[in-house]
C-alpha cells in the first residue's frame, strides 16, 4: 500500500475550452506515462466518441502519474456548465484543485461555479493561467480577475494566498512568471506536491468509502469508484453497503483496482487516501457508502444542484415509426432512461399519466442533447418536445431560474445583442472592453429567454459572437411573454417523396431543411418560413406532363442548398406545437397534430379561448 503522505488527489476544473484536457496530456507525457516513440492522440482523456467529435469533456475521468515517488491522482472534469454534476462528484475525491483559466478569455461563468464549489469544500487551490503564450494574452489582468473573483466569493485569507502558475498546456511548460518560458512543467509538478495536502492518515479505523462515480465493464459489471476515507480494503473482503434511504446489505469485493497511467490496475489491497474502483456489488449506486462488514456508517452525500430544464420523451408515433430504430417501445424507452439515472445524478426522470411519455429534467440543453445523441447511437427511436424551464414555488412565490450570461462580441454588434437580449427579459449587469476590438457583456436573464437564442445571436453577429451561461438562482417570475422564435415553419402538405419541382416552388417561402428524394409525411416541418407564421407547402408536387412546348418551360430548376440542422439546432428551432422525431439515422421536426385540417381547427379553438 502507498502511504497517504505520498499521495496527492487533485481535480482539474475550468470553463469549457480553456485547455484542461490538453494540460493533462502534457502532465502524462512528461511524467513518462507514454513511450518516447508512442503515437498518442491529442486529448487522450476524451475517450468518448461524442467528446472527441465535439472537442469537450463530458464525463469526469480518473488517471494517475508518479512524480519523485509521489502518486498524483488526477480527476479530469467537464468544463461545460450543463455537466456540473460531474464536477461536483469529482471534487468529493480531491484534496485540492487546479483552477484553470484562459490567459485571454479570463474568468467565465463556469469559472465562478467551479471555484465556488471548491471553496465550499475548503480545498487547496492552485491558480493556473493557461495559454500564457497565445496572441493577445493578458496574464496579469487575468490574475487580477481571479483574485477579484476569490474576494467576491468570500474566500478566506489562506485561500487568497493560493499560488499562481503560468503555463502552456499545448507546449508543455510552466513558470511563475508569464515572461519566463521554461522547458517543462516541473514548476507545476513541484507546486502540486508542496501546496496540495496529502490525505489524512486514517488507516487505523474500519474501512469506509463514499461512492462518487460508477463505471461499467462487460465482464465484471458495475464498478464503484471513490476515495477511501478510512481504513483499508482487500480483495475478497466482506463489506456492508449503506445509505440514509436504503436498508444496509452485505456483499464482497470481487476485484479491486487502482488507477495507473491511463488504465485500471488490479491490486490486492489499498489504504486511506487512495482512489480505487471496486467490482462485485451489482446494486451499488452513486452516494452509497461501502464499509467493513457489519459497519453501518453512511457518509453524507451532498446532492448536486437541481435541474432547470425539462423535456418530454415519448414513443415515436409518426407515420415512419419503427422503420429505423431497434428499440421503439415504451418499455425500451423507460428502461434506458432509468439506467441513465444510475450514473447521471444531475438528471431526473418522472413518469407521466401516459405510459408512453416521460419527463426528463437536466441542467441545460447540452446536458439533455448528449443523452439524446447517445440513445440514438444505441439504436433507440423516440420523440422529444421543446425544452421548458422548471419553475418552483419558494415562500409562496412562483420563481423561475435565472442565468448569468456572458457574450463576447465585436464592438459593432453590442447594440444588436443588447436589443435582442432585452427583448427576452435580460438585464445588463456589466460591460467591459476586451482585446482586439471585442466587448464582454454580462447579463442576468431568465432561462426561458435563452431557449433558441444561440442561433439568433450567431445570425445577428455574423457568426462572431461567443455565448456562455450558467445557472445563478431562482427569482420571482418576470411577468410578460416574449417571442422565442422570429419565424414560422414550412409544413409538408402530404406524405410522399420530395421532388425538385415541389422544392423549387416552396423555396421562395423560406429556408428549406430537406433536399430532393427525401421521404416526408403530412405535418412534417420541411423548412423555416420567412415570416412569423406557419405555411403549408407541397414539396412532393410534380410537374404536370404535357405535350405542349413553350419557351423556357424546360429550363433547369435551380434549388438553394438546404440547411441541415444539427441536434442542438433542431431543439432550439422547436415551437410549442412541434416535436423532434429522433431515430438512429434521421432527425425530423414535426407538428404534434399532423393533419392540416385538424391543426387549423385546433389553432382556431385556442385563438377563441385567448380572446375570451
Amino acid at each position: 500500500m502507498i502511504e497517504p503522505k505520498n499521495i496527492r488527489n487533485i481535480a482539474i476544473i475550468a470553463h469549457v475550452d480553456h485547455g484542461k484536457t490538453t494540460l493533462v496530456d502534457a502532465l502524462l507525457r512528461q511524467s513518462g506515462v507514454f513511450r518516447e516513440n508512442a503515437q498518442v492522440e491529442e486529448r487522450v482523456m476524451d475517450s468518448n466518441d461524442i467528446e472527441r467529435e465535439r472537442g469537450i469533456t463530458i464525463l469526469a475521468k480518473n488517471t494517475s502519474l508518479m512524480y519523485n515517488g509521489v502518486k498524483i491522482n488526477i480527476i479530469d472534469t467537464p468544463g461545460h456548465a450543463d455537466f456540473g454534476g460531474e464536477v461536483e462528484r469529482g471534487l468529493k475525491m480531491a484534496d485540492g484543485v487546479l483552477l484553470l483559466v484562459d490567459a485571454f478569455e479570463g474568468c467565465m461563468p463556469q469559472t465562478r461555479f467551479v471555484l465556488k464549489k471548491a471553496l465550499e469544500l475548503n480545498l487547496a487551490i492552485i491558480m493556473v493561467v493557461n495559454k500564457a503564450d497565445r496572441p493577445n494574452a493578458r496574464p496579469y489582468e487575468v490574475t487580477d480577475e481571479l483574485l477579484e473573483l476569490f474576494i467576491d466569493l468570500e474566500a478566506t485569507d489562506d485561500q487568497l494566498d493560493s499560488p499562481v502558475v503560468y503555463v502552456s498546456g499545448r507546449d508543455g511548460w510552466a513558470s511563475l512568471s508569464p515572461d519566463n518560458h521554461t522547458d517543462d512543467l516541473k514548476v507545476l509538478f513541484d507546486l502540486i506536491v508542496s501546496h496540495i495536502p496529502a490525505p489524512r492518515d486514517t488507516r487505523e479505523g474500519e474501512f469506509q468509502m463514499l461512492v462518487s462515480n460508477i463505471d461499467y465493464d462487460t465482464f465484471t459489471g458495475r464498478i464503484a469508484v471513490g476515495r477511501i476515507n478510512r481504513g483499508f480494503v482487500k480483495t475478497n473482503m466482506p463489506i456492508t453497503i449503506s445509505r440514509d434511504s436504503i436498508t444496509p446489505y452485505n456483499s464482497r469485493v470481487s476485484k479491486l483496482f487502482s488507477y495507473k497511467d491511463l488504465e485500471k490496475q488490479v491490486i490486492d489491497e489499498a489504504g486511506a487516501g487512495e482512489i480505487v474502483a471496486i467490482s462485485g456489488v451489482e446494486k451499488i449506486n452513486i452516494g452509497d457508502t461501502i464499509c467493513a462488514a457489519g459497519v453501518v456508517e453512511p457518509l453524507p452525500f451532498t446532492p448536486v444542484d437541481e435541474p432547470v430544464l425539462s423535456m418530454t420523451f415519448s414513443v415515436n408515433n409518426s407515420p415512419f415509426a419503427g422503420q429505423d430504430g431497434d428499440y421503439v417501445t415504451s418499455r425500451h424507452l423507460r428502461d434506458r432512461l432509468m439506467k441513465e439515472l444510475e450514473s447521471n445524478i444531475a438528471l431526473k426522470v418522472t413518469e407521466t399519466d401516459s405510459p408512453d411519455s416521460f419527463v426528463v429534467s437536466g441542467r441545460g440543453e447540452l446536458h439533455l442533447s448528449v443523452l439524446i445523441e447517445n440513445m440514438r447511437r444505441e439504436g433507440y427511436e423516440f420523440q422529444v418536445s421543446k425544452p421548458k424551464t422548471i419553475n418552483k414555488e419558494i415562500d409562496g412565490v412562483m420563481c423561475e431560474p435565472i442565468e448569468m450570461l456572458t457574450v463576447d462580441v465585436p464592438d459593432e454588434y453590442t447594440g444588436v445583442v443588447m436589443e435582442g437580449i432585452g427583448a427576452r427579459k435580460g438585464t445588463l449587469s456589466n460591460m467591459t472592453p476586451g482585446a482586439a476590438g471585442y466587448t464582454k457583456l454580462e447579463f442576468r436573464i431568465p432561462s426561458r429567454g435563452l431557449i433558441g437564442y444561440r442561433g439568433e445571436l450567431l445570425t445577428a453577429t455574423k457568426g462572431t459572437g461567443v455565448i456562455n451561461s450558467i445557472f445563478d438562482s431562482y427569482e420571482p417570475v418576470i411577468p410578460g411573454e416574449f417571442t422565442t422564435r422570429s419565424r414560422g415553419s414550412l409544413v409538408a402538405y402530404e406524405t410522399g417523396e420530395s421532388v425538385a419541382y415541389g422544392l423549387f416552388n416552396s423555396q421562395d417561402r423560406g429556408q428549406l431543411f430537406i433536399g430532393a428524394g427525401e421521404k416526408v409525411y403530412q405535418g412534417m416541418v420541411v423548412g423555416e418560413c420567412s415570416r412569423l407564421e406557419d405555411i403549408v407547402v407541397n414539396v412532393c408536387k410534380r410537374k404536370q406532363a404535357t405535350n405542349m412546348r413553350a419557351a423556357g418551360s424546360d429550363e433547369a430548376l435551380r434549388l438553394t442548398p438546404p440547411k441541415l440542422l444539427s441536434l442542438e439546432e433542431s431543439l432550439e428551432f422547436l415551437a410549442d406545437d412541434e416535436l423532434l422525431e429522433v431515430t438512429p439515422n434521421f432527425l425530423r421536426i414535426r407538428k404534434r397534430i399532423l393533419d392540416t385540417d385538424l391543426r387549423a381547427k385546433e389553432a382556431n379553438r385556442i385563438k377563441k379561448q385567448q380572446q375570451q
